[in-house]
């Protein structure tokens, strides 16, 4: 199956590469503002096809598009391309605003397309091992994810410059870019709670460089943190009464031990390189194109979290003084 790529990050020459260990799909055309850009970046690949304008992309008989922009363009970007017919696989957060991700899910279903979030943790294997484990655990009272990676831009940024990730105006930010990854396994293991309180650092240009938030239920509490200024070491815990499971790797769902308070450790999965989990994502995104009555129940699940996803993402951005 043919795909063309939005932007030209490493992202995105990640996911080429994690999609051609697939087999299922091959690269045939690259959009970026910069033609010459374009065409560089495709033509490690072998794409033969490049563009610097979304009608030309659209017009070109390429039927699928991983879209990897800046934030504030995933909707109006994906709206046009599923206006057109084309199967999307967008790059988290999937819009700025709920209602926008409302709106393309149901345009997906007009025009009998997919439309789906790239986000890896869901399209491992190991997560639904790891669902599975979780009533082992016995009463789960205290969770704890995170996700603090030290930004390659923040360097920049203290010296003056304003990187993408950095910009409010392009909905970047801590809550946007890592955030999403801790939202995520909250609502999918333990579903929406019923309130959030949510704190956050703005830097100087206005963007949340760190964060945290709780989601109170009414028998557990999960904290979630993150920050785009340090470097996190300790991972993720999931604490039962019965046991514990730590994540080294949230956001690739990877690196996960249950630890039973009685017996031995046992791995679930260790680490895992992000092509392959990125594969995986292309993978589903095969699945749920070729085999949408076999996938529908698996697919509207995804939609259908994506949407509380959103909506949450919406309600602690609000909470820290952010408004895109």
């Amino acid at each position: 199956m043919e795909y063309a790529t939005i932007g030209t990050s490493k992202i995105t020459q990640q996911m080429i590469e994690g999609t051609q260990k697939t087999g299922l799909f091959e690269l045939a055309g690259v959009y970026s503002r910069d033609l010459q850009n374009a065409r560089r970046f495709g033509a490690q690949y072998g794409a033969v096809q490049a563009f610097d304008d979304l009608t030309a992309l659209i017009k070109s008989g390429i039927g699928a598009v991983y879209v990897a922009s800046p934030n504030i363009l995933h909707y109006e970007q994906c709206r046009l391309l599923l206006e057109n017919g084309k199967h999307v696989i967008c790059e988290k957060p999937l819009t700025v605003r709920s209602d926008e991700t409302r709106a393309l899910i149901s345009l997906a279903r007009d025009k009998n397309v997919v439309f789906m979030e790239a986000i890896m943790m869901m399209h491992q294997p190991q997560r639904l091992a790891l669902k599975q484990i979780l009533p082992k655990l016995g009463n789960i009272t205290t969770v704890h994810f995170d996700f603090s990676q030290l930004s390659s831009r923040y360097g920049a940024f203290l010296n003056g410059e304003l990187p993408n990730i950095f910009n409010p105006a392009l909905a970047a930010g801590c809550i946007m870019d890592l955030g999403v990854y801790c939202v995520y396994p909250a609502l999918d293991f333990f579903g929406k709670p019923e309130r959030i309180q949510t704190n956050a650092h703005l830097l100087h240009s206005g963007a949340d460089g760190y964060f945290s938030s709780t989601f109170f239920y009414p028998d557990k509490q999960v904290l979630i943190t993150a920050s785009k200024i340090g470097q996190g070491r300790a991972g993720s815990e999931i604490i039962g009464d019965r046991g514990t499971i730590t994540i080294r790797l949230l956001h690739h769902m990877s690196d996960v031990t249950w630890f039973p308070a009685e017996g031995a450790p046992e791995v679930i999965c260790d680490d895992i390189d992000k092509t392959i989990l990125m594969g995986n994502e292309m993978k589903d995104f095969y699945r749920y194109i070729t085999d949408p009555q076999g996938t529908r129940e698996e697919y509207e699940y995804a939609q259908a979290l994506s949407i509380s996803v959103s909506e949450t993402l919406q309600q602690m951005r609000a909470q820290a003084g952010l408004s895109f």
